[in-house]
């Protein structure tokens, strides 16, 4: 690593495992450093797999929203856009109705429940263990829907299969079988089972918001720690990996954090190299 200031204008933050700690808090040294960096007009960019309003709470608790700099969030794993400033979502990508369809049919033919969201809102056919599960760690309503098939037809930004992790590792290599280049298909978690569209990544919306903000993806900066992250981690001109991520994205960073996500791996770095 160098000890020159890394030139920065966009910091782009995965949450679970990065920015959050072990009890999903962002902790006062890493809200601190964050803060400095948006006070230098540095845009800082919650970069989640949750639904936008998922997301919020964290915004709220950097206290940027109201800044320039912390005015955009991205989320469903960089399908969605949202500018808090004028309310509406930017940008917007969705899974195709038919992969959408065939996928619920190959998880529940294997006894797996899928699900979809909305900024708000995860529904899906029946609840079961696991959609409580990922409603209690996003915060999000969940919602039963009873014409599941003709409710997905509409399409939406991503489905997640979650479950038991060595069944979702039998069921991603048959989903990526099926789809080739059609989908983008990878864990988050290893109970949680992503899909979404084509080209479409945290790396891939942080290259269109900077560009629509005069810059490139040379002046941007990534943290993360997990597959998701995995485009956001290449494609940056900063990509940093925490120390506790996954071996595959500390070989693909530029960087590695000397501390984890809960001991103020993202902060400490942003003082280092950034502030």
């Amino acid at each position: 690593m160098t000890s020159e200031k890394l030139d920065v204008k966009l910091i782009a933050l995965d949450l679970d495992d990065t920015l959050l700690n072990d009890e999903r808090q962002i902790s006062d040294g890493n809200v601190a450093a964050l803060r400095e960096c948006a006070q230098k007009g540095i845009y800082i960019v919650l970069c989640s797999g949750r639904a936008e309003n998922a997301i919020l709470p964290f915004v709220r608790r950097l206290e940027i929203a109201g800044m320039e700099a912390g005015k955009f969030i991205i989320a469903i794993n960089g399908c969605s856009i949202f500018d808090m400033h004028k309310r509406q979502q930017i940008f917007c990508r969705k899974v195709e109705s038919e992969i959408l369809l065939r996928t619920n049919q190959i998880a529940e033919e294997r006894g797996l429940r899928s699900e979809v969201y909305t900024p708000d809102t995860i529904y899906y056919r029946e609840e079961t263990k696991w959609t409580r599960l990922d409603v209690e760690m996003c915060g999000l309503k969940g919602e039963v829907v009873n014409d599941y098939e003709d409710f997905l037809k509409q399409g939406f930004t991503k489905m997640l299969v979650p479950g038991d992790p060595a069944e979702l590792q039998e069921l991603q290599k048959a989903l990526k079988a099926e789809f080739g280049e059609r989908a983008v298909i990878f864990t988050s978690k290893p109970y949680f089972l992503e899909i979404l569209p084509p080209n479409c990544g945290k790396g891939e919306a942080v290259e269109w918001l900077s560009k629509q903000l005069g810059f490139g993806l040379e002046r941007c900066m990534g943290f993360g720690d997990s597959m998701n992250d995995e485009s956001l981690i290449r494609m940056a001109g900063y990509g940093v990996a925490l120390c506790n991520g996954l071996d595959e994205i500390k070989k693909i960073a530029d960087f590695v954090t000397d501390f984890d996500n809960n001991h103020d791996g993202v902060g400490d770095f942003l003082r280092k190299h950034v502030l």
